[in-house]
């Protein structure tokens, strides 16, 4: 750890810490955004989950909707949740990992390999891409953040 300890590490005097900042926030947004993307399907598809979501609207025949599921929705629900699988460890294990003071040059790589591993395997859900696209953007985000996790661990030599 540098001179000054945690603090010093979690200052925005440091620029691994910003750095962090920057692109966490970058994810943490677009998982927020699969929200309204998932809604927008919805309203889109006529497929809402639960009656009272359905309430007040009318189908093609005007008859009230049911809840019903939509492949095109259940893509994109699926298409969040791997993002909420991934992005929090890497926003929880990253905090740890800046902590350990890594290399600014070290740290940026491993931030800009998950953040446009996350846009890209968003891309590949949505639109879709052919396989192993989104397989291909999952791993590269999901090994960067274990690589995360090893130099975390390593930096405090795997302390029990």
């Amino acid at each position: 750890m540098a001179p000054g300890g945690l603090n010093a590490a979690l200052s925005l005097e440091n620029p691994v810490f910003k750095a962090f900042i920057t692109y966490a926030v970058i994810v943490i947004v677009k998982t927020m955004l699969m929200s309204i993307v998932t809604a927008l399907n919805r309203f889109k598809n006529k497929a809402f989950a639960n009656p009272e979501d359905a309430r007040g609207m009318k189908d093609k025949e005007g008859g009230r909707l049911k809840p019903v599921t939509n492949l095109d929705v259940e893509r994109v629900r699926r298409c969040h949740l791997n993002d909420l699988e991934n992005v929090i460890p890497f926003v929880l294990i990253g905090l740890l990992y800046v902590a350990t003071s890594p290399a600014l040059s070290t740290a940026l790589l491993h931030f800009r390999l998950f953040a446009g591993s996350r846009l890209f395997h968003s891309v590949a859900y949505l639109l879709p891409l052919p396989q192993p696209s989104r397989a291909l953007g999952f791993f590269v985000g999901y090994l960067t953040t274990f690589s995360m996790a090893y130099s975390t661990a390593a930096a405090v030599g795997f302390a029990l």
